[in-house]
């Protein structure tokens, strides 16, 4: 069974990549289950390159449409084709807890609406939406439930849950939700999609992030790994950072200390723990804030971040070096996402996997029977 996917926020094609890589064949029957690219949409050019280059493999495909999402001829199946699955990434910035937090006030946080026309026009037997974890406690809590409502009401069941991707052989601690929704009618047919178990449950089996950058070496030709240059001065404030510290550590002298007043980022000049998963691979940011080697005075190439995003070396992201800085940092982990693929395509062919209970506590349906439920208590029994 072959499924064919719509995509909306595509990026560079981390969710994509996952797809693509997530194949289950029937033990009994050998069906092979699979998930192939239709057609994508994102406002980024290079993204959008990038993507036709290492998803499509064709840097000229016309079937990644570039551009805004509200110039999409969404609906028409003359342009878009008709889709059984569909995933979207729909922009965090308005979500994510660096910044505003502005959520459905913001300018992009509207933007999931989109998601919701597609799912209404095309009618796809599933589909994956990602966000951060922010999404849950935006405008007091009030966007996650409109989302969800929203999702549903399109006619499906959702399995919200909040993935950390260090439990999934990622090598970053980074935490996203994914929002699973299987159609309702298909659903009642007993296909029921469940939340993937932990491949890696031990904390100290976590992969770390100089094994992810080390092991094997990164050669030196790779694309994206062009080094980083670094004032004097810089250079020697990181020699008195010792790993898994940054900028505000105590021990670097005076005269090499930032002058910084109000709120001091963790992330500034934050050096790796070569012994723990990595901290967050971000894609904006200033000075300071580009993630920085645990044994060498630099921050790290763009090929190492993408390594922390378990994108493989081949992987050839297009553009300058601050526009593929923000195509990673921006991407999803291809090697966390696939699991939730594989786990989709495991439900649709019967095949059993190990799970876990979704993390929301409260469902929609749940808070629908209550009379009186506030914001707070929702807030606080979500995830």
């Amino acid at each position: 069974m072959i499924f064919k996917k719509g995509e909306l926020f595509n990026g560079p094609g981390g969710l994509s990549l996952a797809a693509k890589n997530a194949q289950v064949i029937h033990p009994k029957t050998g069906e092979e289950f699979r998930i192939e690219h239709l057609w994508s949409n994102d406002y980024d050019a290079t993204a959008c390159e990038t993507f036709r280059l290492n998803i499509c493999e064709n840097p000229d495909d016309p079937s990644v449409h570039w551009g805004p999402v509200e110039d999409l001829p969404i609906g028409d199946k003359s342009i878009l084709g008709d889709i059984d699955c569909f995933a979207f990434g729909f922009p965090c910035n308005d979500y994510s807890i660096v910044g505003e937090s502005r959520g459905l006030e913001g300018k992009f946080g509207p933007l999931y609406s989109y998601g919701v026309k597609v799912l209404k026009d095309y009618q796809p037997k599933f589909f994956v939406a990602e966000n951060v974890g922010g999404l849950q406690s935006a405008n007091e809590g009030k966007a996650f439930i409109q989302i969800l409502t929203e999702l549903e009401d399109c006619g499906y069941k959702l399995t919200p849950h909040l993935y950390k991707f260090q439990e999934y052989g990622v090598p970053q601690a980074r935490h996203r939700i994914i929002i699973v929704g299987i159609r309702n009618d298909l659903t009642e047919q007993g296909i029921e999609f469940k939340v993937p178990a932990p491949t890696t449950l031990a904390s100290t089996d976590y992969k770390t992030a100089s094994e992810a950058i080390l092991n094997p070496p990164i050669p030196e030709d790779a694309p994206n790994h062009d080094m980083p240059k670094h004032t004097a001065k810089v250079k020697e404030m990181l020699s008195y950072i010792p790993p898994g510290s940054n900028a505000w550590y105590p021990g670097i002298p005076e005269h090499l200390q930032l002058k910084v007043k109000g709120a001091r980022m963790s992330s500034i000049y934050k050096r790796l723990d070569p012994d723990r998963p990595a901290y967050t691979v971000t894609g904006s940011g200033g000075g300071g804030t580009h993630m920085y080697h645990w044994d060498e005075l630099r921050a790290l190439t763009n090929r190492e971040r993408a390594r922390l995003q378990t994108f493989p070396d081949d992987f050839v992201f297009a553009g300058s070096k601050e526009a593929v800085r923000k195509q990673i940092g921006m991407a999803v982990p291809p090697l966390g996402a696939q699991v939730v693929f594989e786990a989709i395509l495991k439900s649709f062919a019967g095949i059993e996997y190990d799970y876990v209970e979704p993390a929301p506590k409260l469902q929609l349906e749940n808070l629908r029977g209550k009379k009186k439920v506030t914001i707070k208590e929702v807030v606080a029994n979500i995830i």
